[in-house]
């Protein structure tokens, strides 16, 4: 295990591209400090490769089991993933805030941007909820796909909508022929 500080990449295939993982040692402790999924116009790695010039690519085995249950995760497998894992305090902590509430919703369940805004005592902030999780720095560990607009359509997704339908479908969730979410009732709705 690499005992500086500096970052270090592990790159996984995936069906939607590569997903890379950067991480690095503090404390003597391997932590993600971010989770880069494929665009449709750029693969993680180029893009890992982009934003972390100095990073090398390395591993140790506690990456390498998140990379795996990661790799599981965009193929389908129900995965929880702790929050442990990742360098949560390096986000402001409206984001965290909001990553937390994100990272509570269970697998086969949706909320919308104005439902996580008010579970966390901010009603009316849907579209900072929306910022906060569209620069998520852990997607797929903190599984920002599971959050949706008030009118059912899917928002934004990093990974491209077609990732963000099929993390989805691949949880239980259902659309109707206009492409919206078919659920009975959002996470956090309490009426």
């Amino acid at each position: 295990m690499p005992l500086q500080a500096a970052p270090c990449i592990v790159v996984r295939p995936t069906a939607f591209g590569p997903v890379a993982i950067v991480w690095s040692v503090r404390r003597r402790h391997p932590r993600i400090d971010r989770v880069i999924l494929s665009r449709p116009d750029r693969p993680a790695d180029a893009s890992a490769a982009q934003m972390f010039p100095e990073a090398t690519m390395a591993s140790c085995a506690d990456i390498d089991a998140i990379a795996g249950d990661i790799e599981a995760f965009v193929g389908g497998e129900p995965m929880r993933f702790s929050l442990d894992v990742v360098r949560l305090h390096q986000c402001a902590p409206f984001q965290r805030a909001v990553l937390r509430a994100e990272h509570a919703i269970p697998r086969g369940r949706v909320s919308t941007y104005g439902l996580i805004a008010a579970h966390i005592g901010r009603p009316g902030a849907a579209r900072a909820v929306g910022t906060a999780l569209a620069t998520n720095p852990f997607p797929l560990i903190v599984p920002c796909h599971r959050a949706i607009r008030a009118d059912r359509h899917l928002g934004g997704f990093q990974g491209g909508l077609a990732m963000k339908r099929a993390l989805l479908e691949a949880e239980g969730i259902r659309f109707d022929p206009t492409g919206r979410v078919v659920a009975a009732r959002f996470h956090y709705d309490h009426t």
